[in-house]
């Protein structure tokens, strides 16, 4: 076990390499990311060019197998890379988590020919992808889908709308969840489709509270036509493929969160102790004291608790019940740090000259995506209480 500080913060991590590669993400973040997030999220522009540069820098397939062109790396350092990257910037953590997600069903799920046809070029090849699950009257209720594909001689046409997109518009390829047969779960099949098919359109990206420059959009599927070999998995097994890539995409959506609320920490800190009042930091006065003390508190729970969800993984362990509770604890702890960090800021925190504020506004969309803090709370008491009492 590495022991490495990276940032300020006290890493363990499972080898040299892992180590080395913390500090090689810091150093991008550092000198490619958080320079320019402020100017880029308050103009709404995707780092699309920075994409490009964690996908030659072999960044955006850490998880997945070196024999596909992945990293190779366990999800205890996967999650950490991203806890890095969204402490820099929000949008760029959530896109890398985003992006390992929508691989995640062909990684897992798919043929020796599929991995070898598109895997490669996805993973270590510039492209970037998105997840569509979400359609305009199916969020929480995902099996409630209603977009279509329908077999014809030579494969399959979709039809519908995708709702919630993040890289909406923008991505190369997305991992698509169709009805193919009957109402619920079991009538759902998942499809990987180009970004540039025919027939697939993007609406205007949503105008949204944080979060402005990763673009969130509806899709629309107008007769898009699609081979067979592009279908993931058995038909009617796509709702089980989707719901468990969404089990590990809650623990991104966890380390990203703790990577803001580091982020609000540190920058309460530094101000703390250079604010002066009454001629004295304001670091020196006992109620801010507890406050970063609770600041700090709610980030160290958060990492152990996302980290131990990703060892369960790594050992092949059942690790649900934990994702939901990383996830659910996670967030809500993003949201009460970055509002903390604001309140030690005071009138400067609420001003767009300070990044607080920008963090607070951030915070609360991670408590929404990749399943809302409410539907986190349903899977955990399901694990409690048994299947028989969903």
């Amino acid at each position: 076990m590495a022991e490495s500080t990276v940032g300020g913060v006290q890493r363990r991590l499972p080898t040299d390499e892992a180590r080395e590669l913390l500090s090689l993400v810091r150093d991008i973040a550092r000198r490619d990311v958080a320079p320019y997030a402020a100017e880029e999220e308050a103009a709404g522009r995707f780092p699309r060019e920075l994409f490009a540069l964690l996908s030659r820098s072999g960044l955006l397939g850490l998880p997945y197998g070196p024999e596909y062109g992945g990293g190779g790396q366990p999800y205890e350092v996967y999650l950490q890379v991203l806890e890095e990257l969204a402490a820099a910037r929000l949008t760029v953590g959530l896109g890398v988590s985003v992006h390992t997600l929508s691989c995640h069903a062909l990684a897992g799920f798919g043929t020796a020919e599929q991995r070898a046809a598109h895997l490669p070029a996805m993973l270590g090849g510039g492209l970037l992808g998105a997840y569509c699950l979400s359609e305009p009257s199916a969020g929480s209720d995902a099996a409630a889908l209603r977009t279509r594909a329908v077999r014809e001689e030579e494969g399959w046409v979709l039809d519908g709308t995708k709702a919630w997109i993040t890289h909406g518009g923008i991505a190369d390829f997305y991992t698509v969840m169709a009805r193919t047969g009957g109402p619920g779960a079991g009538g759902i099949t998942a499809f990987l489709v180009p970004g540039d098919a025919p027939g697939l359109s993007a609406a205007p990206p949503e105008r949204k509270m944080g979060m402005r420059g990763s673009p969130t959009a509806q899709l629309h599927f107008d007769g898009v036509r699609i081979a067979d070999d592009r279908r993931l998995g058995g038909e009617g097994q796509g709702f089980a493929l989707a719901l468990d890539a969404l089990d590990s995409g809650r623990l991104g959506i966890a380390a990203c969160a703790v990577g803001l609320a580091q982020a609000a920490l540190d920058r309460a800190v530094a101000h703390a102790k250079e604010r002066r009042q009454f001629g004295r930091p304001i670091a020196d006065f006992q109620g801010l004291r507890f406050l970063l003390a609770d600041m700090a508190t709610r980030v160290e729970a958060g990492r152990a608790l996302y980290l131990e969800a990703a060892r369960l993984r790594d050992e092949g362990r059942p690790f649900g019940r934990c994702a939901a509770m990383a996830k659910l604890f996670c967030t809500d702890a993003a949201m009460q740090t970055t509002t903390d960090a604001v309140q030690v800021l005071g009138g400067y925190g609420y001003t767009a000259d300070f990044p607080v504020e920008r963090y607070l506004r951030e915070a609360k969309v991670l408590q929404i995506v990749e399943g809302t803090n409410q539907i986190q709370r349903v899977v955990i008491a399901r694990h409690l209480l048994g299947t028989e009492s969903r």
